[in-house]
């Protein structure tokens, strides 16, 4: 673990965390209780991939506790292109206007699955779909409360963790304590790389509270999704048992080759490096999504 430690940042924002079940997925709104100003980051397109159906339900519940709760939108946050679900972040700024943003690193993932998909050359690899590109280490404001981005690479190449007050959102490095850290075997990921992502989120004070982005409720438990550093740090499973990176390397990569491809991989990511749009409609005025055949070795995702 880091000898260092990162100073903490001014402020202790209000967090609101949505479990989607179908995906697992975290969804969450995060308000300056000062002001009532607030984000949400990782929101949810619905998607039903048997009957390619999709609806804007769980973004309009983020939206609708907003109203609920008297706060005023301000950015609206993405932490990576995500390989499980459809983002909605570009539903939700064509309805709102507010902004939206992700790592400037999205450009390599976007150029990536250009290539693998096949798309035109008039589709852009210039991080132009959102209205903000983070670099690591910059910092913005939601209403009085300090955000601070980390670049957290290893999951995929471009994630980011944004540090929101004393909280931090760390998407797919670590999950909840009793079930480890996320897989590294994305194209673009990195298993040493997320080792690293990792040590810089220990790094933070002890008492930070972590919000993962994802819960597959192990056992059958309640989803859960906050932790502390000193948690994490004492009970997974993943820090505790592989304490070198050497040794994280061949945990994780041993794991990885054993589970399988992502349901839905094939079909998000075409529509996250747009910033949560879906493919244009055709001639017919019908939208189609584009599965690439035999472009991903399916021996090494266990199928």
């Amino acid at each position: 673990m880091s000898d260092q430690t990162i100073p903490s940042l001014r402020g202790r924002p209000i967090v609101t965390g949505f479990h989607d079940e179908t995906t697992g997925s975290i969804q969450y709104v995060v308000a300056d209780p000062e002001t009532k100003r607030c984000a949400i980051i990782d929101p949810v397109l619905d998607f039903d991939p048997k009957s390619g159906a999709t609806a804007t339900r769980s973004a309009d519940a983020l939206l609708a506790h907003i109203k609920r709760e008297g706060y005023e939108l301000e950015w609206i946050l993405d932490t990576h292109p995500h390989a499980d679900h459809f983002s909605a972040a570009g539903y939700l700024h064509d309805k709102t206007g507010i902004p939206t943003a992700i790592g400037e690193k999205v450009v390599k993932v976007q150029r990536l699955w250009k290539g693998l998909y096949n798309l035109p050359e008039t589709f852009r690899t210039d991080g132009s779909q959102w209205d903000r590109l983070f670099a690591d280490g910059e910092r913005f404001r939601i209403g009085n409360l300090d955000v601070e981005v980390m670049f957290t690479p290893g999951h995929t190449l471009a994630s980011i963790a944004y540090r929101v007050g004393d909280a931090a959102f760390i998407h797919d490095t670590l999950f909840m304590p009793d079930s480890g850290s996320a897989r590294a075997d994305f194209p673009g990921g990195d298993a040493h790389a997320l080792w690293r992502s990792i040590q810089r989120v220990m790094a933070l004070p002890d008492g930070t509270r972590l919000f993962t982005g994802h819960d597959y409720r192990p056992d059958g438990r309640e989803a859960a999704w906050e932790s502390t550093v000193a948690r994490q740090r004492a009970e997974n499973p993943h820090l505790v048992e592989t304490p070198s990176e050497e040794a994280f390397v061949r945990m994780r990569e041993a794991r990885d080759r054993e589970l399988p491809m992502p349901k839905l991989i094939l079909h998000s990511l075409q529509v996250n490096i747009r910033g949560g749009r879906l493919p244009e409609p055709e001639a017919n005025g019908r939208r189609y999504l584009k599965i690439p055949l035999d472009a991903l070795d399916g021996a090494a995702w266990g199928a």
